[in-house]
C-alpha cells in the first residue's frame, strides 16, 4: 500500500543496479535531515519478520532525556531502559503497537521490554514532560537511522523492495518500491518536507535536591 504523503521525490530509479543501497536525506531548506529510519523489506522472496530470540536494545536515560531520541528495532526484540540519572524516571507508552509503564524507578530496569507488533511507539516520562523519544518496529531486518549528515546506507541481498523512511517531523511516511540488482552501488536522493518541531522545551534545572 502507497501512502500519500508530503515528501517529494527528487531522485529515485524504480530499476537500480546495487547492492548498497545509499540515501542522502533533506528538508525543504536543503538541510540535512538526522533521526530518519531507512527500512527494506523483501517483497519477492520470504525474509524473517522476527528478530533472532535475545536480540536486544537499549534506550538510557541520562541528564533526563531519553538516549537515542530515536531507536530502530525489528519485531521480537527487547529494550532495556537504565536509568543513569541521580533522579528517578517513570517511563510509559500509550502507542497502540505498544502500551507500557515503568514506574518510578532508578537504576536498570526489571527484565525490559519485548516489542512483539511493528509500528511507531511513543514512549515519555511522567514526571518530565519535556522528555520524548521514538521506536519505530520493523517487521525487516533492512533498516538503518541517518545520522546528522543526513546520510544512510543499507546493504541487502538482490530483489525487489518495498523502501520506507520515518521520521518524527514527517507528515506521513515516504515509501517507494525498488529493485536491487547486483553488484553496483546506486545513490538515492530525497527531499522530505517536515512539520515543525513542537516538541515542549526544557525548562533549565534549579533544584539540583530535587529527587524527581
Amino acid at each position: 500500500m502507497r501512502f500519500p504523503c508530503l515528501a517529494i521525490l527528487l531522485t529515485a530509479a524504480l530499476r537500480l543496479s546495487a547492492d548498497d543501497v545509499a540515501c542522502k536525506l533533506t528538508d525543504q531548506n536543503g538541510a540535512p535531515v538526522a533521526d530518519a529510519v531507512v527500512s527494506l523489506q523483501r517483497l519477492d522472496a520470504p525474509e524473517p519478520a522476527i528478530a533472532p530470540a535475545g536480540t536486544t536494545a537499549e534506550i538510557s536515560q541520562q541528564d533526563k532525556e531519553f538516549i537515542p531520541y530515536v531507536t530502530a528495532i525489528q519485531v521480537g526484540t527487547t529494550i532495556h531502559f537504565p536509568n543513569r540519572d541521580k533522579v528517578q524516571h517513570h517511563v510509559y507508552s500509550l502507542s497502540k503497537a505498544k502500551k507500557f509503564e515503568l514506574p518510578l524507578y532508578s537504576g536498570e530496569d526489571k527484565g525490559g521490554i519485548l516489542f512483539d507488533q511493528p509500528g511507531v511507539v511513543t514512549i515519555s516520562c511522567n514526571i518530565h514532560d519535556w522528555m520524548i523519544a521514538y521506536i519505530v518496529v520493523l517487521p525487516t531486518p533492512h533498516f538503518v537511522k541517518t545520522g546528522p549528515n543526513g546520510a544512510a546506507t543499507l546493504s541487502v541481498p538482490a530483489g525487489h523492495y518495498h523502501l520506507e523512511i520515518w521520521q518524527p517531523r514527517l507528515a506521513q511516511p515516504l515509501t517507494e518500491e525498488i529493485t536491487v540488482v547486483n553488484p553496483t552501488p546506486t545513490s538515492l536522493a530525497f527531499t522530505l518536507v517536515l512539520k515543525p518541531d513542537h516538541r515542549i522545551p526544557r525548562p533549565p534545572d534549579n533544584d539540583e535536591d530535587n529527587p524527581y
